[in-house]
């Protein structure tokens, strides 16, 4: 692969995934850097933009396991990780796994369930294992959740804890198509192409062995001192009332590596920390409420993120 040259194998996956998803390039190139980086993907945004398919087309790219999971307010922690039955004859106990033993788990709206439930993922997010009756069960690799939400219908939903989302490497939004892509998708409703019908180009080894190139990306000092300025400054911000933590540190460090491996390099350059700064700091932030409204936080967010991000001194 030539210096800059995109990798040819993460190439074939967005252009397999874009053959579902019309006209979101940007959200499908931040949903394969997650994945590259190992981390967990927040998809929030109104009805019917494409959310679900997106994480059902990035889970069909490549021959893994998938499995989805409907929130609902009555589902329990042992429907997600599974439940230990006694068997009378052998009288032991048989361990039935959950639907959260897939490489892609896709947990489709995710704040319709309650704090209980929700927070039967956070082990299985942090340390990709679960733990059920004293017994610890690994988790297969590579794992991966990505999750919907509608961040605008809030009767009988339950907002994530700041320590669930800390847990999402990013939160993204779709956001509605343009004029020319819609056109498309109406022109080619009957006949587009499906999650179920794609035919993988990568295998689990295949991206297992790119999340671990991820990980060679060098990061030079000057790099590191550009991110611990960037999170210094939503800690020190007035408009925000927590700022973004040592995991966020992390996460923006991981994310601009993954970039770097995704545009074919193997060093991140200061702009690479800058296109994912958005995505991986703003659900990590709480904006104070003299500055706020409940229902555009997100957005607030985002803005005082931009606004940090102008004002500090990039590294040549």
């Amino acid at each position: 692969m030539r210096e800059g040259e995109r990798n040819p194998k993460i190439r074939r996956l967005a252009q397999t995934v874009e053959t579902v998803i019309r006209g979101k390039p940007d959200a499908i190139k931040l949903a394969i850097i997650c994945l590259l980086a190992e981390g967990h993907l927040l998809i929030e945004d109104v009805p019917g933009v494409g959310k679900t398919t997106l994480a059902h087309s990035l889970a069909r790219g490549f021959d893994c396991s998938f499995r989805r999971i409907q929130f609902t307010s009555d589902l329990l922690p042992s429907d997600i990780l599974g439940v230990s039955v006694f068997h009378q004859d052998a009288r032991t106990f048989e361990f039935r796994r959950g639907p959260i033993f897939a490489n892609v788990v896709l947990a489709d709206e995710i704040n319709r369930t309650t704090p209980k439930t929700q927070s039967a993922l956070l082990e299985a997010m942090s340390e990709g294992r679960v733990s059920v009756d004293n017994q610890t069960h690994l988790l297969p690799r590579p794992f991966m959740v990505v999750a919907t939400q509608n961040p605008i219908e809030h009767h009988g939903t339950y907002p994530l804890p700041e320590s669930q989302l800390d847990r999402f490497l990013m939160r993204i939004r779709m956001g509605y198509p343009e004029a020319g892509a819609e056109k498309e998708i109406l022109r080619r409703h009957d006949h587009r192409a499906r999650p179920e019908q794609l035919v993988p180009v990568l295998s689990t080894d295949d991206i297992l062995e790119a999340q671990a190139s991820v990980t060679e990306v060098r990061v030079e000092d000057p790099l590191l001192d550009y991110i611990m300025a960037t999170v210094d400054a939503t800690r020190s911000s007035e408009f925000l009332l927590v700022g973004a933590s040592p995991r966020g540190s992390l996460a923006l460090r991981r994310a601009a590596q993954a970039l770097a491996y995704y545009e074919g390099r193997d060093y991140c350059l200061p702009d690479d920390i800058k296109q994912v700064a958005l995505p991986v700091l703003a659900h990590r932030v709480i904006v104070s409420a003299k500055y706020s409204s409940p229902h555009k936080r997100g957005e607030e967010a985002e803005k005082i993120i931009e606004d940090i991000l102008a004002n500090i001194e990039v590294p040549l």
